[in-house]
């Protein structure tokens, strides 16, 4: 982990961004409203520490959970706080859920949600690719909402192979026009240990 440097970082964090940017203009036709988006943080982390850097294990998260395969293989998350969860399905389709827990019995919905994760994961995904010269598809989105600890826990029960550490990426998502606040969620990519190994290999880190 001492190799990793500070422009390693840039250049995923720059893929994010050129992803988001892409991401945007397919939200923005989804929505037929002009989307911002950036991904203004790329760090490293250990898991365990996740939990804690989205505000504890006990908060309550929108989460679109996708699993990698190709020649990185991995788990990778993209999770909404409460709040912004229930501000952005306003945006997205105008209903308004005074609990975050209505929104997986409403599937307009769930299938905004899961499309939206679809959309930002495929466009970072594949930039990502580009940028490492790997290849990395990703399976069909599912939603959760739920605690951050257990949705952590449980999108990662099936998958006994899993890395100790994570890429975690901020994203921040604004509707131009909207009078809410940006929405602020995050990516985490989980590489399975050899894969981590690999993505860094490819940005000229050695020796993990």
């Amino acid at each position: 982990m001492d190799l990793i440097q500070s422009y390693h970082l840039d250049i995923l964090k720059e893929a994010a961004n050129i992803g988001a940017g892409n991401a945007a203009t397919s939200l923005s036709k989804l929505t037929k409203e002009e989307i911002e988006m950036n991904v203004p943080e790329a760090v490293v982390m250990p898991f365990r520490d996740i939990p804690n850097h989205i505000g504890g294990a006990e908060k309550v998260m929108a989460s679109v959970f996708f699993r990698l395969t190709g020649e990185a293989k991995g788990n990778m998350f993209f999770m909404l706080p409460e709040q912004e969860a229930r501000a952005f399905i306003f945006d997205l389709t105008g209903t308004y859920f005074e609990r975050i827990t209505d929104i997986q019995h409403d599937p307009l919905a769930v299938s905004s949600l899961q499309e939206v994760g679809n959309i930002l994961a495929g466009s970072y995904l594949t930039n990502l690719s580009e940028f490492l010269h790997v290849r990395i598809q990703h399976s069909v989105p599912s939603l959760a909402i739920d605690m951050a600890g257990a949705i952590l826990e449980h999108g990662l029960l099936e998958w006994s192979e899993v890395g100790e550490y994570a890429l975690v990426m901020s994203t921040v998502l604004k509707k131009k026009d909207s009078s809410h606040q940006s929405t602020g969620g995050h990516f985490f990519l989980l590489p399975d240990p050899e894969t981590f190994v690999r993505l860094f290999q490819s940005l000229g880190v050695k020796d993990q």
